[in-house]
């Protein structure tokens, strides 16, 4: 190995082996870091990897693992070297779930063919809960996006324990989040590596990959392309040198079978992926947006209902009573903070929500991480909003932290006061007409803007099946339910039918992961 690296180090541990923590070159970029070690060798082609999986695979010592093995590293070296840092505090004290690209470079050994990036991803399903797991794809898409990011990959790894032996409902959800990140494009560089092996073949892993149907790499006999890593190698070989030997012979043949894999791997370009994860932001704040709105209109077509049975129960008494009062469930919005907001030097960490002036609407929220202004977010396009019902222009719209909320209060009314209220900025004719008449065609006017809304979200979830390798994503289901039931409030049988269809390639393990996702969603999305 390079031993010069040691003198560009800090030590750790003294002992077998000895610990030492690197001190790579760091940048930071918007909401993404990069840290690279070694020298650049623009003769070298890249390879780049990105690695998904959940809280606690060891995903962190697999990294360490790679860079290890990039420089040479052997276990009769009796040494061991760490670039990911150990989170300081608990899981839960990190606001922001970070995306760090590592850049590993040429060493003297050239152990590899090739430089290597390895993006590192979050855990997924950790106890930050769905809002986390929301903002983990928001990171990847500023990262693939940006100008400075990453353009392609060769592998991504599902990083999976060797001791996983069931498809639970939990895991189920975050295979289905991971693989909706991406686009259908991808599906031959998609592999498992599995850690905490012995080295023997990890039924358990192959068991849960073809019961959870993930899409990825397959090999000869047509099983889920897979490599095996041990996690012990800076374990103190004092009383155990001989099983720890073992463990790093699993962990080499492991990262030499993943070696040629990348040298085969054709990188996949990710325009694809980034239009997948556009159209899951948009699919999430339009629907989002919609239900709001529905909620409105129907709390709206409420109080227009209670007000008609109002003047045909009571007129005779208030014309005679100019005082005579009914009482009805007036519908209004309202501003409710929020978590999050503009503070201090941490604008680009910014998680507030993105509303509509004009419309009086939420339209981003939550999962608006990236954009320190309305502007920037990822709902605009061409200066104006993708969401709100008017389409209005990003300077309509304020990043804060609150959000507007649908709310109902009892109020006394007379029926001048309704009159006042209803003809208030009508067009002259439409105030020559009776109340009633005027109530009929609001309730007629806020129905058409419900088949509105529901045929925006229908058409976004039409082209996320088009382009989407897991289309049957928690991130999709989690509102079929809802859009299926609306379809068949309005009598649309074929739009209905086409999301029943979506729904019944469905299996039964698959349905478990889209309940754990409802139940999360569920919880993130009602404020009340």
């Amino acid at each position: 190995m390079d031993f010069d690296i040691i003198s560009k180090s800090s030590r750790i541990h003294s002992g077998s082996p000895a610990l030492y923590q690197l001190r790579p070159k760091k940048e930071e970029f918007g909401t993404l870091t990069r840290k690279t070690v070694g020298e650049r060798n623009l003769k070298k082609v890249n390879k780049t990897i990105l690695l998904v999986g959940e809280t606690g695979t060891g995903k962190s010592t697999l990294i360490n693992t790679l860079v290890n093995y990039a420089m040479g590293v052997e276990f009769d070296d009796n040494i061991w070297f760490e670039i990911v840092e150990e989170e300081k505090g608990s899981q839960c004290d990190s606001q922001t779930p970070d995306v760090i690209v590592y850049e590993i470079f040429d060493f003297k050994e050239n152990t590899l063919p090739f430089s290597l990036t390895i993006i590192d991803t979050p855990g997924y399903g950790d106890t930050r809960g769905t809002e986390h797991d929301l903002i983990v794809s928001h990171r990847l898409f500023d990262l693939f996006r940006s100008k400075v990011g990453v353009n392609e990959v060769s592998a991504v790894g599902l990083v999976m324990k060797a001791t996983e032996n069931r498809l639970s409902d939990r895991l189920m959800y975050i295979f289905s989040s991971v693989m909706s990140l991406f686009g259908n494009d991808l599906e031959k560089n998609i592999v498992a590596l599995v850690t905490h092996s012995t080295g023997r073949k990890p039924k358990n892993v192959l068991e849960t990959l073809e019961a959870s149907k993930i899409k990825c790499a397959r090999d000869e006999k047509n099983q889920p392309v897979h490599f095996l890593f041990d996690n012990c190698q800076k374990e103190d070989r004092t009383d155990d040198r001989e099983g720890l030997e073992h463990a790093d012979k699993v962990t080499v043949r492991g990262m030499s079978q993943f070696k040629d894999f990348l040298e085969k791997a054709a990188p996949q370009k990710l325009e694809k992926t980034v239009d997948v994860l556009n159209e899951h932001v948009k699919l999430t704040a339009c629907i989002q947006n919609l239900q709001e709105r529905i909620e409105f209109i129907e709390l709206k077509q409420t109080e227009i209902k209670q007000t008609e049975e109002a003047l045909k129960k009571y007129e005779e008494e208030m014309k005679k009573n100019e005082k005579f009062t009914v009482e009805v469930d007036e519908v209004y919005k309202e501003k409710e903070p929020i978590k999050g907001g503009m503070g201090g030097f941490l604008w680009l960490l910014y998680t507030g929500a993105v509303t509509c002036k004009v419309c009086e609407e939420n339209c981003h929220y939550p999962g608006c991480t990236m954009a320190w202004k309305p502007g920037h977010c990822e709902v605009m396009e061409g200066g104006s909003c993708t969401v709100c019902t008017n389409k209005c222009p990003a300077s309509d719209h304020v990043k804060e932290k609150w959000i507007y909320v649908n709310k109902t209060r009892k109020v006394q009314k007379t029926l001048q006061g309704m009159k006042d209220k209803y003809e208030e900025n009508k067009a002259e004719s439409e105030k020559k007409l009776s109340l009633l008449e005027n109530l009929e065609k609001e309730m007629k006017e806020l129905t058409d803007n419900k088949d509105q809304y529901l045929d925006e979200s229908y058409q976004h979830i039409v082209k996320l099946e088009q382009i989407s390798l897991n289309v049957d994503s928690v991130f999709t289901h989690v509102h079929l339910d809802f859009l299926t039931e609306k379809m068949k409030e309005r009598g649309d049988t074929e739009k209905k039918q086409k999301l029943e269809e979506m729904r019944s390639r469905v299996d039964e393990r698959v349905r478990g992961g889209i309940q754990y996702a409802s139940d999360r969603f569920c919880k993130l999305f009602k404020r009340k």
